[in-house]
């Protein structure tokens, strides 16, 4: 089987194609993989292994019909991550993620219709629904995106739907809750927070820190995503949680007492803007027809990642926060 993964030197894509490249998954072992990255930012060619007999990298642009009409052909699969994804980037910087959450997602599933791809697994969120005042998700629920980036992932969740309704191509949709692990770039919750006590600078809570969100690791996410891809239904989208709904006050307190550091280490900063208050999503579809389940509890997962970021400072002391 040979797979294609956008974004692949991002942090759950990379995580996923080392997993593959490890044999980590069910009959993985013999499946060749291309990574075709733009390396913005957030995607770094080290998160990959240097050299690798399965592995292919390329750098290029989703957004581009020639370097795609190049890679695409001769995949069995693609795995879908290439995104902008970090919401506070979207509220000053929206065309960016246009371009390559909506334009891009729609370019590659034409690539992958015109050469014959059986399969394309597009990976999204559970901020496509918005905010739950109560209860939770699942995939018949609407889509009602209040960022640029919800707005834009929405977007491209809907293209998927189209070219499998109208195409016939085997689009299967995740949208998953807030990833969380190693090798996560430090413009994000957790790796901002854990990188900013460890040097010993104050950590930014935004408003009264009473919204809620269900955290994933990265890791869990992943095995999800492999299992819908090779025993998902096309056409079809699954949820993926993993079942560790807190707020992000709660959160705070968690990564302080991981780090020895008390409340006076937060700045209680003004509340982002169209901030969504609670996510909540129901995964027992993916639960019922697939067998996933996490496998990660909040507290052994949050103590490893602490972990890895004190004995990698390399990777985050240059980022771009």
């Amino acid at each position: 089987m040979r797979v294609l993964v956008t974004g692949g030197a991002g942090f759950i894509g990379s995580h996923y194609v080392r997993k593959i490249l490890a044999g980590g998954y069910p009959e993985s072992e013999d499946v060749t993989v291309t990574v075709i990255d733009r390396l913005t930012y957030a995607g770094r060619r080290d998160n990959l292994p240097a050299a690798h007999p399965r592995l292919t990298f390329i750098k290029g642009d989703i957004c581009d019909r020639e370097v795609l009409d190049r890679t695409v052909p001769g995949h069995d699969a693609i795995v879908h991550f290439a995104a902008e994804s970090h919401v506070d980037r979207s509220l000053t910087e929206a065309g960016g993620f246009i371009r390559t959450n909506v334009m891009g997602t729609q370019q590659l599933l034409d690539t992958a219709l015109r050469h014959g791809v059986a399969t394309v697994l597009h990976v999204s969120t559970d901020e496509v629904y918005g905010s739950a005042e109560s209860g939770s998700w699942d995939e018949e629920s609407p889509l009602l995106p209040n960022s640029p980036y919800a707005a834009s992932k929405a977007s491209s969740d809907l293209i998927a739907r189209a070219y499998h309704r109208t195409h016939g191509l085997d689009v299967r949709v995740t949208r998953c809750s807030n990833n969380y692990g190693p090798r996560q770039h430090p413009e994000k919750l957790i790796p901002n927070f854990v990188t900013r006590l460890l040097t010993g600078r104050k950590v930014p809570l935004y408003g009264d820190g009473r919204n809620v969100r269900e955290w994933l690791h990265v890791d869990d996410h992943c095995r999800a995503l492999h299992l819908v891809l090779t025993k998902g239904r096309a056409g079809e989208i699954y949820n993926v949680g993993g079942g560790n709904a807190m707020s992000n006050r709660e959160m705070t307190v968690r990564i302080l007492r991981l780090l020895g550091a008390d409340w006076d280490m937060v700045s209680q900063v003004e509340d982002r803007l169209g901030h969504d208050f609670r996510y909540a999503i129901d995964d027992s579809k993916i639960r019922e027809e697939l067998g996933y389940a996490p496998r990660w509890p909040i507290e052994s997962g949050l103590r490893a990642v602490v972990d890895w970021y004190r004995e990698h400072p390399g990777f985050w002391r240059t980022a771009e926060v």
